[in-house]
């Protein structure tokens, strides 16, 4: 008999202010089920659909790694160390949308902030939050930023 598998929570992660609330509320909420979080973060390149050539081996393994590095330094403030449960960092190149409509494939519970650096301040969501809400094949929560906070 195989023992049962933690409940899986996803979350994305840019190092804004909203992922690092939605962060803490998947921990939380992972407490509560019993669960594990993975924290994800995009890298991309280039998302410039007018640029030419290509990137260099060397620059790719500097984007990724300086990804790898801002999400360490983004969960180690969002939930310091050690935050009771087990907190997996994930960085996969590609859209941030992409990547967490198909980390949603695996997850039990996808969770996202309601907006991360990119858009319009005020806006109720941002282009990410609307197309993981709309593609994800978990089920999402979207995480408001606390009211008294500054981005």
């Amino acid at each position: 008999m195989s023992e049962p598998i933690e409940p899986l929570i996803v979350v994305g992660v840019d190092g804004s202010n909203h992922s690092k609330e939605a962060l803490r509320w998947a921990v939380a909420q992972a407490k509560a089920i019993g669960g594990r979080v993975h924290a994800v973060m995009s890298w991309d390149w280039n998302t410039n659909p007018f640029a030419v050539g290509t990137a260099a081996p060397q620059e790719l393994v500097n984007a990724e790694a300086a990804a790898r590095q801002k999400l360490a330094d983004t969960v180690a403030t969002a939930v310091d160390t050690s935050p009771g449960v087990p907190v997996f960092r994930r960085v996969e190149q590609g859209s941030a949308a992409q990547v967490l409509v198909d980390a949603s494939k695996e997850a039990d519970l996808t969770v996202i902030g309601t907006r991360g650096y990119g858009g319009f301040k005020g806006a109720l969501l941002g282009s990410v939050s609307q197309q993981v809400v709309q593609y994800a094949t978990s089920s999402v929560v979207v995480v408001r930023e606390g009211a008294d906070e500054d981005d």
